[in-house]
């Protein structure tokens, strides 16, 4: 198992702030808006009330029927609750999803960029992660064909991330029609995270859930931590097949049982109370996203990306440094880690590196953090690419 390939710049930034230095931190994928009141309350309260014993493995009752609710209102999706699995976070849905569908040496799709967790998660749980390449041509987004190119008798599943992040983009309609074919075809599991599907400035998100070729296949995954948000609560949710469910839910209860009662009665607040919260926080994401993007098309056109769709972050393409970085004497390798880490130490500013999500090359910034923030790291961004660029001439 890879550590996380976002670990080393957290421990610099915290080794760095430890000794007072001011770090502009834009590498971490969370919020930076507190959880709303309604959704505290509804912990709250369940502490008053002693709301606090044993309950079923897959999840408080009447969160599973919020869950429903909430698919079939926004999503236009019809589950029932022996279709909900709740879990510590979505990275708990993940692995019980693996756990129950994969035998050992099933091959699991990966597309890059990706992630950082899943093909870790893949690994801990026998399967081998294959990874897809996608074509800047698509906006790196995976395409029925790329299933179709890399598929073997031993594919188990794909995993798709839409919003995506790193990336920001978001599948049309059309193009999930067009793995859903495939994966119809082929009969190969579609793992959805879908976890940032409220964060989306695109005309409209689709659930791969809801289209029939792919429903049955779908796990889809989903959270409270990105869209309420809720990260330290530790709430995640899968929806699929009652047999799929029954599984999870199974293996749930020999390893962490159900999550917190006093997490899974404060997301029932926060499903049936919050909406406007989130729209507001939606909102401000788009407003900081147009900033940015408008600010890297004027002041850095040699760094280009796919502007976001949805999520909160941007995958810029750092490849004008490439030839500085790779003649570095203390290079290794991985050029993105290298610009990050320089970026880092010489200009106070974190970032991912390209490489922990598959893709070495790009880093990828979080605008979860107020606009001077985000504008005040951009610069330095732009100024360490321009002295580097400069030095090559």
């Amino acid at each position: 198992m890879v550590p996380s390939g976002t670990l080393e710049i957290n421990a610099r930034v915290f080794e760095m702030r430890q000794n007072g230095e001011e770090i502009v931190n834009l590498s971490v994928g969370e919020p930076d808006f507190h959880t709303p009141s309604d959704a505290k309350m509804g912990g709250i309260r369940a502490i008053a009330e002693n709301r606090l014993r044993y309950d079923k493995a897959p999840g408080l009752m009447e969160l599973r029927e919020a869950i429903c609710r909430k698919l079939k209102n926004e999503n236009g999706l019809s589950y029932t609750p022996d279709q909900i699995v709740v879990t510590n976070g979505a990275k708990q849905c993940i692995t019980n999803a693996c756990l129950a569908l994969l035998n050992p040496g099933d091959e699991v799709l990966i597309p890059a960029p990706y992630w950082v967790s899943y093909p870790e998660i893949v690994k801990i749980c026998g399967g081998t992660p294959v990874f897809v390449e996608t074509r800047r041509e698509h906006d790196y987004k995976l395409t029925g064909e790329d299933i179709a190119s890399c598929a073997t008798p031993r594919t188990r599943m794909v995993i798709l991330c839409n919003p995506s992040n790193p990336l920001g983009t978001v599948h049309t309609r059309e193009e999930l029609e067009d793995i859903a074919k495939v994966c119809a075809a082929k009969d190969i599991y579609i793992m959805s995270d879908e976890v940032y599907e409220r964060i989306c400035f695109a005309e409209e998100f689709v659930s791969m859930a809801s289209i029939p070729e792919a429903r049955d296949l779908t796990i889809l995954i989903n959270g409270l931590s990105k869209s309420i948000p809720m990260t330290g609560w530790r709430i995640g949710y899968t929806a699929t097949t009652a047999e799929i469910a029954k599984a999870m839910g199974a293996l749930q209860g020999h390893i962490t049982s159900h999550p917190s009662m006093v997490s899974q009665w404060a997301g029932v607040a926060a499903l049936d109370h919050c909406a406007d919260y989130t729209q507001m926080m939606v909102g401000e994401y788009r407003k900081r996203m147009k900033a940015a993007v408008q600010f890297l098309r004027e002041e850095l056109p040699e760094a280009p990306f796919i502007e976001p769709q949805g999520a909160f972050y941007l995958f810029i393409d750092i490849s004008c440094v490439r030839e500085k970085m790779e003649a570095m004497p203390e290079a290794s390798g991985l050029y993105s880690k290298d610009f990050t880490m320089k970026l880092l130490n010489e200009k106070h500013v974190a970032v991912a590196p390209g490489s922990a999500f598959g893709m070495d090359g790009f880093i990828r910034i979080a605008y979860a953090a107020d606009l001077e923030t985000i504008m005040e790291g951009l610069r330095r961004i732009r100024d360490l690419i321009r002295e580097m660029m400069k030095e090559n001439r």
